[in-house]
């Protein structure tokens, strides 16, 4: 047994120590992203750069990982699911050719001008949730007219050319898209989100970022584990304490995702 387990643990290039910090942050950033409706890439993604991970590799690394996020959140959420497939639809068709562009632009556009726009709009996103009390408390089935519904999908396009360059913020802007256009509550924007960016969107950008540089398995294996665990744990928290519970920690998460960007963007033009 003892030299089974040397042998396993052989297997890793990192130390026990090192893979159990590793699994421990993709735990607890998952569980937050996953009450939140986005942001694990806040934390996670600088603890595999700080880990030695190259920034392309940690990227793709993140959202393969993201995916057993999103179907641990949407295993526990999937009685949201059922009334929103026409709207999950729309959001994979448009958004995952965005998805594809931005996965395939990233090596040739600056990071830094991604990071201040989508920390502005992260922090913006953060007083507005502050200022509107009930915004995401309460759902409507909403029925959009033909300009409303364009400008929905023209949004969900532009995001998805975010979320294939960009790790932090993409689903927290999808979850705030789907509460003012659908008036969703919370919980249900989440389960949304989480099915069609948490797992489609963040697999098809996997793959075309892995093009870029092999993806680590050892490492990888880590982050699947932590992140369906801390997706199903989170979205069990969510089920427990409802819609106030997320929308607080959709506020700080806003907060602390737009002051991160909005410091890796500084230091990128320095």
């Amino acid at each position: 047994m003892l030299y089974l387990l040397t042998i396993l643990l052989g297997s890793f290039d990192h130390s026990l120590f090192k893979s159990i910090y590793i699994f421990l942050i993709s735990f607890f950033s998952n569980t937050f992203s996953s009450i939140s409706g986005g942001g694990a890439g806040l934390i996670q993604l600088p603890a595999l750069i700080l880990s030695g991970v190259p920034y392309y590799q940690a990227l793709a690394s993140h959202k393969l990982a993201t995916v057993a996020l999103g179907i641990g959140s949407s295993l526990r959420n999937y009685k949201f699911l059922g009334n929103d497939i026409s709207i999950a639809w729309q959001i994979l068709i448009f958004g995952l050719p965005g998805v594809i562009l931005g996965s395939s632009i990233v090596e040739f556009i600056s990071e830094s001008y991604l990071y201040l726009i989508l920390g502005i709009i992260s922090i913006l996103l953060a007083f507005y949730s502050f200022l509107k009390p009930d915004l995401g408390l309460s759902s409507v089935n909403n029925k959009l007219n033909f300009i409303r519904k364009i400008r929905f999908l023209i949004f969900i396009f532009l995001v998805g050319i975010l979320n294939g360059s960009i790790s932090s913020g993409t689903g927290l802007l999808v979850t705030i898209i789907l509460i003012k256009t659908f008036e969703m509550d919370f919980l249900r924007a989440i389960s949304l989100t989480f099915f069609t960016v948490g797992i489609f969107w963040n697999f098809i950008g996997a793959v075309f970022l892995s093009k870029i540089g092999s993806v680590p398995s050892k490492i990888l294996i880590l982050l699947i584990i932590g992140s369906f665990t801390g997706g199903f744990f989170g979205a069990h928290l969510s089920n427990l304490n409802g819609n106030i519970l997320i929308k607080k920690t959709f506020t700080a998460v806003c907060i602390l995702v737009g002051i991160s960007l909005l410091m890796k963007s500084i230091k990128s033009f320095l």
